[in-house]
């Protein structure tokens, strides 16, 4: 007995000090080898942020090398540990669509006729995102549109990689457009939204729906800071946030890798851009090329940057990547202009804010309709810790105001 309770207390003291460890890393990681510039306001708050996510990814990474499951199933899981919210206002369901997970919420006041709907499509790189991150945002977006909101719960990489995760958002998607009249909505009124990958999974589904014969049209797609190609990783923004948190460059790549092959990648290759052969490089430089970046967005000491010499093995790695499921600023225009009208959001502290920025452009020159707002003091992951009192940037629900303004002027 005296044994086991000496183990017992050899393993809580182990525990202990990986904790503490854990928490020092974090501290030293976040202090030495990040920038936060001195235009973001309430720089500790991005500092929380990066250090709650390097400290959920240290403990990821001991969970994978203690054998108990692939990294970013552990952060999938560190989420899904997240309480749903429970409203007075709203009727929730988790349901199923096709057989993919959905949770839907239903304002409780009856309507006078059909209801909007809205689409979600949750972050997190197509490998940890989920409902139960989403879960506060779709109840403020239902409260304050009075909208009908369906959250996907897609498959996730590295399990399931592209294009199985976008993919199960078109048949989700495709469902709610079929039977919106038994959820009270109006199939001719149904947006959808995403942020960040989620953000390249509503561009895509969008897409991929428009050209679809016998199906309502989509009303709307709001973006959220969207990353939309991986042709060119050295556009303005990608050389002046490289090292901002919480989306760093490399990390955008590494994740966005394992993402499209299920596997991880040396991505030194893709920094420099030596992915692409010539002949794509000049078939997608008339959309993707800091030429159509506007100049206030280069002041802050973007240089240009030869592409490196191509690498055959590399490109034959992420060769799908010009999807335009996977990069959807590579739709031909013919796509492009049957798109419904957008709200974007860009962030200037964003690795992929161009990104969104020549997305504007080709919409915009297609015809379609595109509300833009940029947020100045903005960085990648502004929503993170939406709803919550502790997390919750301070600056956010004003942002979020011009989202709930077009989503109700649909």
């Amino acid at each position: 007995m005296v044994f086991l309770a000496t183990l017992g207390m050899l393993a809580l003291y182990a525990g202990l000090l990986i904790t503490v460890f854990a928490i020092a890393w974090g501290i030293y990681y976040d202090q030495k080898r990040i920038h936060i510039p001195p235009g973001i306001k309430h720089p500790g708050k991005l500092r929380l942020y990066h250090f709650i996510i390097q400290f959920l990814g240290f403990l990821a990474i001991i969970s994978e090398k203690l054998g108990i499951c692939h990294k970013y199933k552990a952060l999938a899981g560190f989420y899904r540990t997240m309480p749903l919210r429970k409203s007075s206002l709203l009727i929730i369901k988790s349901l199923h669509f096709e057989d993919i997970p959905v949770r839907v919420y239903w304002p409780k006041v009856a309507s006078s006729g059909k209801r909007k709907g809205v689409v979600v499509i949750s972050g997190g790189a197509g490998l940890f995102g989920n409902i139960y991150m989403s879960d506060q945002l779709c109840c403020y977006i239902a409260e304050k549109t009075d909208s009908v909101v369906v959250c996907i719960g897609f498959r996730l990489a590295p399990e399931h990689p592209f294009p199985i995760p976008v993919m199960d958002c078109c048949t989700a998607t495709t469902h709610f457009l079929k039977n919106a009249a038994e959820y009270g909505v109006d199939p001719n009124c149904i947006a959808v939204y995403g942020e960040s990958s989620g953000g390249t999974f509503a561009t895509a589904v969008c897409q991929h729906l428009a050209t679809k014969k016998g199906l309502p049209k989509l009303r709307g797609q709001v973006l959220v800071h969207p990353f939309l190609q991986a042709f060119d990783f050295n556009l303005p923004s990608y050389q002046q946030n490289h090292s901002v948190p919480i989306l760093f460059k490399k990390r955008a790549l590494k994740m966005g890798m394992v993402y499209l092959t299920g596997k991880r990648i040396d991505v030194d290759g893709l920094m420099n851009n030596a992915h692409i052969p010539r002949h794509l490089w000049e078939k997608y430089r008339k959309w993707v090329n800091p030429d159509f970046i506007p100049e206030q967005f280069k002041a802050r000491g973007y240089v240009p940057v030869e592409k490196a010499p191509f690498s055959p093995e590399l490109y034959e790695l992420c060769k799908t990547g010009d999807n335009p499921m996977f990069s959807p600023l590579l739709a031909e225009d013919d796509i492009i202009r049957q798109l419904p009208e957008t709200f974007l959001i860009t962030c200037e502290y964003d690795t992929v804010r161009d990104d969104g920025i020549l997305y504007k452009k080709r919409l915009e020159d297609n015809g379609v309709p595109v509300t833009w707002h940029h947020i100045e003091d903005g960085f990648h992951g502004i929503t993170y810790g939406f709803g919550n009192r502790l997390l919750e940037y301070p600056t956010m629900k004003s942002h979020f105001q011009h989202v709930i303004n077009f989503l109700n002027s649909l």
